[in-house]
């Protein structure tokens, strides 16, 4: 049996999943339970809707991740779990179980950053990526931009001053009556409109900080002054601007810190134009692109036992009475001045 074998429990959002992984990058099965269409009809993900349904949930999921990877839990040598940030309750499902288990397992517990576990995703399909690496994380609920230069240490460059940007694609999507999740909505929708309305990029040359809500109010504004205007249209101009305010910064920070490749992490790395104008920015700087398949985009626990047996290698397990924050930071040297 191949050692070093760790379950992964992750329950931050809207997602239930478990799965098993090798050392920290061999990934034997990683399972996910998605509640998208039970939060559909309410526009978004209910708090309490999600913890009830993933207290249904863990356990099935958690013994069909021990059985597609084919262990048992004799095998299992690490039980890790998100415990930051997300929702508290659905936090407090996965943290519980995953204690639960190491305790009845006799087997060490890791409580993870749910953000370093996205920051990680790349490494399990690509493991020999060269530091330094610019790394942007977004979300539903964080924008951020970090610089990797060594592993397990990162210093961010910036972040979100108000709306991640998946909350004003959200947003964005629900007032153009297009639906919950609403990202996938809009990426699907721009690629039959035209990037034909110049909305702001907001804050696009000013240092490495992100805000989208007055690009989300733009859109608002300019739909109600313009009823008439193509939702394909709004779509793509809207995507276009984000993107735009994204990549240019994303490349700002690698020519800075002479990065070597640039990464993507996040469910808004799933995003079709913003994958490709990654990829755009590293031809035209030389630099090595990765973008996570969309498996790893979206919340998964491969990521979470890859990241849990990383930080388990360095700073050994963590008590039982960890509790779960659903204000988790991400663990880094310094914010940039």
């Amino acid at each position: 049996m191949t050692n070093n074998l760790t379950l992964g429990i992750e329950t931050s959002c809207d997602e239930t999943a478990a799965a098993v992984v090798a050392d920290d990058n061999t990934v034997l099965s990683s399972v996910v339970s998605s509640q998208v269409d039970l939060h559909a009809r309410y526009g978004g993900v209910v708090p309490e809707v999600a913890s009830r349904a993933h207290v249904t949930l863990v356990a099935p999921v958690v013994a069909q991740a021990l059985v597609e990877a084919g262990v048992e839990p004799k095998d299992i040598d690490l039980v890790a779990a998100t415990r930051g940030p997300g929702l508290v309750g659905s936090l407090l499902v996965g943290v519980s179980a995953a204690k639960a288990l190491s305790l009845v397992w006799d087997k060490p517990f890791k409580g993870v950053n749910h953000l370093e576990a996205h920051l990680y995703s790349c490494f399990l399909e690509e493991p020999e990526l060269e530091l330094p690496l610019v790394v942007l994380l977004v979300s539903g609920g964080h924008t951020i931009l970090v610089s990797m230069e060594e592993h397990l240490q990162y210093l961010i460059l910036g972040e979100t001053l108000d709306d991640a940007v998946g909350e004003a694609y959200d947003k964005v999507a629900r007032y153009l009556g297009l639906g919950y999740p609403g990202g996938p909505a809009i990426d699907q929708l721009a690629v039959h409109g035209q990037n034909s309305i110049k909305f702001p990029r907001p804050m696009i040359n000013e240092g490495y900080d992100f805000s989208f809500s007055g690009l989300k109010t733009s859109v608002i504004n300019y739909v109600r002054q313009h009823p008439e205007a193509r939702t394909e249209d709004i779509a793509a101009s809207f995507q276009e601007a984000a993107v735009e305010v994204l990549a240019t910064k994303t490349k700002r920070a690698a020519i800075q810190i002479n990065a070597k490749g640039v990464c993507i992490g996040g469910g808004v790395a799933a995003n079709s134009r913003l994958r490709e104008a990654i990829f755009d920015i590293c031809l035209e700087e030389d630099l090595h692109p990765f973008v996570p398949s969309r498996a790893y985009c979206t919340d998964n626990a491969a990521m979470v036992a890859a990241i849990g047996w990383r930080r388990f290698r360095q700073d050994g397990p963590d008590p039982l009475d960890l509790g779960a924050d659903p204000n988790l930071r991400l663990p880094c040297l310094s914010l940039m001045p």
